[in-house]
């Protein structure tokens, strides 16, 4: 969700030399001045409409979808973006003493040489660790009685040269000699599938150059299952590849034909038995699995799609264990036989008080992840019905399974922080009961935890519901109404925002600001049916509760109308979109990170990767009359108006695949001839990257310290 800020200053002469030549084509007023003095790039409006249900939607801004997507070789689009970077770059010059003041201090709350808790699997122990000033981690590896350490994969190394880099993901094979390596090393999510020799460090081989997703290792280590994305980003099969053979000769295990709108996805159970394929969409889902020991052998489906039923599996003894929402909105757990795999039978039942969110099946307990009036929890239930849960320190946290890749543990390794609270480590052991604090994140600067306070607000809004806004500040902030407030949300895909812990934060808190997260529906804070609450026909909700959640801040005196910055990323950045639209005011700085704004016209284009999976999400606007009206009524760029907004930061990434670049360009270009205010506009384009921005993890922070810039300078001062 995190956006693109950061491009380099020594881009700055190659872009405009790049751009003034084609500018003039893309732009009302040719750019002739120098790089002290160009004026806001103006894209030139271009013919072009389309009618349904009736409807003739004038898209003016069109042209800025490159026809050849996914490649993006259009001279006048490229000029465009170049400009609106030039401009970016020329107007955060003058703040750029602010900016490094801001990454320094964020740089130096890093422990450069910071490193995870090592974990045992099989007969090694694992973990990361950063090199002081390096950008990527190492991975290592020991043996688990006693040995030297082993480099197994060093980002930095491998991240030499490219403009990104990202490990999305390193499986090694259960008899420790080879790793299955994902590597993303453009942005665009297409990652390529590598198996390395351990022994010598060395790839002995690609298998995919459009993988995605986690390789499973096969139990013999002489085959890795995967899934691959075909040229619109669609995660659409499952395939075997066998060790020494060919690549092209990869066997397909499955290939989701029935519905486009589907993605396929592979995992192993705990207990290493099975690997799972899944199939489903935002609301629906299928599953199979097959035996690791035999991965040819034919598919098991557990049990057949049902529209708007997810359910998900691990097995133990004998067991499938499924979570399922077919009996309550809430989930329940179930348990089947691997021979009957479709007869549930129910463990625990559904509850509206608590929401079951996944379940691990260990040797001597089932770790229930759940969510308890929306503070997390994670009971273990012994397989003869005992059960305890996990007890945390404060009142106010965000906790869940760590990274715990054995069946039998010794301990359950669980992550825990607060808005307060560093990131912790903990080992939980069942017989005392105890936590076991592994690791706390350092904050080399200093950190002093009492010099904070945080808050979990209920805050009401106008349809009688009651919103949750997690709040931190630096005591001495005075509830006079006239504070500085910086509030972020998502709001989609039932993904809650954690209250957890950010050094960077500490930036804005040390500068008198209040920060908080605003649980609003469309995410599942406070159960499933809250982020059914914010979806399709109930998506205004979301918004509703944003604007109704800073009103409410308002009323408690943490700020006033005018000293509100906003940040949503993706379809966080459609938020933002929205209530710059509808309640400009309230706002003294807009952050909007790769926002999905253009909602209606990219819900209308079955070609890109944002739209069949995502009609259960949003509404399908080619067949539904009443969705194509809805959507119509809220999406960003439709709804611009011709009226003063706030200071607005706006980025996009030009390889992303999932919230395409054009998005955040048409809607800044529709802002920039639309509004009347004269409030900073700035649209960033990276360049080189994709829907998370940068990937170093100094030039993701130096994008941050860049946001953060923008909002000290803006916000408030109208």
């Amino acid at each position: 969700m995190k956006g693109s800020y950061h491009m380099r200053s020594a881009l700055l002469t190659l872009l405009l030399a790049a751009a003034a030549p084609a500018a003039a084509q893309a732009q009302k007023a040719p750019m002739t001045e120098t790089a002290k003095t160009l004026k806001p790039p103006v894209a030139e409006k271009r013919p072009h409409s389309y009618t349904r249900h009736g409807y003739t939607i004038q898209d003016p801004y069109f042209w800025m979808k490159d026809q050849g997507y996914p490649k993006m070789d259009d001279a006048d689009v490229l000029a465009y973006l170049k400009a609106e970077n030039a401009y970016f770059e020329q107007e955060m010059k003058p703040h750029a003493a602010l900016v490094e003041t801001l990454f320094q201090e964020m740089k130096g709350r890093i422990q450069e040489d910071e490193s995870s808790v090592p974990q045992k699997d099989g007969d090694y122990l694992y973990w990361w660790a950063f090199k002081p000033g390096a950008q990527y981690r190492t991975w290592y590896r020991k043996p688990a009685k006693g040995g030297a350490d082993q480099v197994i994969f060093d980002e930095s190394a491998e991240a030499a040269g490219k403009d990104y880099f990202r490990l999305g993901s390193m499986q090694v094979s259960p008899d420790g000699r080879l790793a299955a390596t994902l590597v993303d090393d453009d942005g665009s999510e297409r990652f390529k599938l590598k198996i390395r020799d351990l022994a010598s460090g060395k790839d002995i081989g690609t298998v995919t150059k459009v993988g995605i997703g986690s390789p499973i290792w096969t139990s013999d280590s002489k085959g890795v299952v995967f899934t691959e994305v075909n040229d619109n980003w669609r995660s659409y099969r499952a395939r075997l590849h066998r060790l020494g053979q060919k690549p092209a000769s990869a066997v397909t295990l499955y290939e989701e034909k029935q519905d486009k709108g589907f993605s396929v996805g592979v995992s192993k159970s705990q207990d290493q038995s099975l690997i799972f394929i899944s199939t489903g969409d935002n609301a629906t889902s299928e599953v199979r699995f097959v035996p690791a020991s035999n991965p040819r052998a034919p598919l098991t489906l557990i049990s057949k799609r049902k529209k708007d039923r997810q359910y998900s599996p691990d097995a133990a003894h004998g067991k499938l264990w499924i979570v399922a929402n077919d009996d309550h909105v809430n989930f329940r757990l179930a348990q089947a036989d691997v021979k009957t795999p479709g007869v549930w039978k129910t463990v625990l039942p559904g509850s509206d008080r608590v929401y079951i969110r996944g379940v691990t099946s260990f040797r001597d307990h089932l770790a229930i992840t759940e969510r308890v009036e929306g503070l997390d929890q994670i009971r273990l239930r012994s397989y003869d019905g005992k059960e305890e849960r996990v007890g945390f320190p404060e009142a106010s946290y965000t906790a869940s399974l760590g990274n715990n890749p054995e069946f039998a543990p010794a301990a359950y390794r669980l992550s825990y922080s607060s808005m307060v609270t560093p990131a912790t480590v903990y080992d939980y052991h069942p017989a005392d009961k105890g936590l076991q604090t592994l690791k706390v994140q350092q904050v080399p600067s200093g950190y002093d935890p009492a010099q904070y306070t945080t808050e979990r607000l209920t805050l009401p809004t106008r349809d009688g519901k009651k919103v949750p806004v997690s709040v931190v500040y630096k005591k001495g902030f005075e509830k006079n109404g006239q504070g500085k407030l910086f509030l972020y949300a998502y709001g989609a895909y039932g993904y809650a925002v954690p209250p957890s812990f950010a050094t960077s934060r500490l930036s804005l808190l040390d500068r008198g600001y209040a920060y908080a997260i605003a649980h609003i529906r469309g995410g599942d804070d406070l159960g499933y049916g809250w982020f059914l609450d914010g979806k399709l026909t109930k998506r205004t909700n979301t918004f509703n509760d944003f604007v109704d959640a800073a009103k409410g801040m308002i009323a408690e005196g943490f700020t006033k109308p005018g000293n509100i910055a906003i940040q949503g990323g993706s379809a966080g950045g459609e938020l933002m979109g929205v209530v710059a639209n509808t309640n400009p005011e309230l706002w003294g700085a807009v952050v909007a990170d790769v926002p999905f704004v253009d909602v209606l016209n990219t819900m209308q284009d079955e070609s890109l990767p944002l739209t069949p999976g995502e009609w259960p999400e949003w509404g399908n606007p080619i067949k539904d009359k009443a969705a194509f009206e809805y959507i119509r009524s809220y999406s960003p760029y439709e709804n611009v108006k011709t009226q003063a907004y706030p200071p607005m930061l706006i980025t996009g990434g030009l390889n992303d695949p999932r919230v395409t670049y054009w998005e955040p360009a048409k809607w800044a270009a529709m802002l920039r001839a639309t509004k009347t205010d004269t409030n900073p506009l700035l649209l960033k384009i990276n360049m080189g990257a994709g829907h998370g921005g940068k990937s170093g993890r100094w030039e993701r922070l130096r994008e941050t310290a860049e946001a953060y810039a923008f909002v000290l300078t803006h916000n408030g001062t109208k």
